[in-house]
């Protein structure tokens, strides 16, 4: 007899990719830069679209944005904006697009500044993952001050398709908060995995 499927948060749709999507990386806390530019990235061309869009795509747009290397999106020109608009791999939307590529030369800013990305970043949240105990999925807000005020950061500092509620949405997938449901078998899991 098989085993039962795990108590998931009750967003997660009855497809494989959605599933191990939720098991294995939604809420771990992330600190590694290439990753942090994926998921910006990522999280800015999902915006009026939905999550499992992006996914499905996800690939596509690790070939098409250099591995998410960031040094190489930022030096993107027009002939690369060109071949982006024609990539059926990825959402072919040009304001995205340009944003993609500005936002990697903002996140290069940001890294000379404070030395990474990461600790750019984690500094809204303490330095330490939020450990949040959501019961049902409408505890879950849309934004919060948190992400009001890193969404706010990054607009001075250049970035778009950063607003908040996106912000929030990343925050939730890089592990800045842990926002699994405390019905959910990876709330437990997630919350052991911030540093002391």
């Amino acid at each position: 007899m098989a085993a039962p499927e795990p108590t998931r948060c009750g967003w997660v749709l009855d497809d494989a990719l959605y599933r191990a999507y939720h098991d294995t990386e939604w809420g771990v806390p992330v600190y590694d830069e290439r990753v942090l530019f994926e998921f910006l990235l990522l999280e800015g061309a999902q915006a009026g679209l939905s999550w499992r869009t992006i996914l499905l795509r996800r690939e596509g747009y690790r070939r098409a944005f250099a591995g998410f290397d960031v040094r190489q999106v930022a030096a993107f020109g027009p002939r690369d904006q060109a071949r982006l608009l024609a990539d059926t791999g990825i959402i072919r939307n040009k304001l995205k697009i340009a944003a993609a590529i500005a936002n990697a030369q903002a996140f290069l800013r940001v890294q000379e500044e404070f030395g990474s990305f990461s600790a750019y970043q984690w500094q809204f949240v303490g330095g330490r993952p939020q450990q949040n105990r959501r019961r049902k999925l409408t505890d879950i807000p849309a934004t919060t001050p948190q992400s009001d005020a890193l969404s706010k950061d990054l607009k001075q500092r250049g970035f778009k398709f950063v607003g908040s509620t996106i912000m929030y949405a990343h925050m939730q997938a890089v592990g800045m908060v842990n926002d699994h449901l405390t019905s959910c078998f990876r709330h437990a899991a997630v919350a052991a995995l911030a540093r002391p």
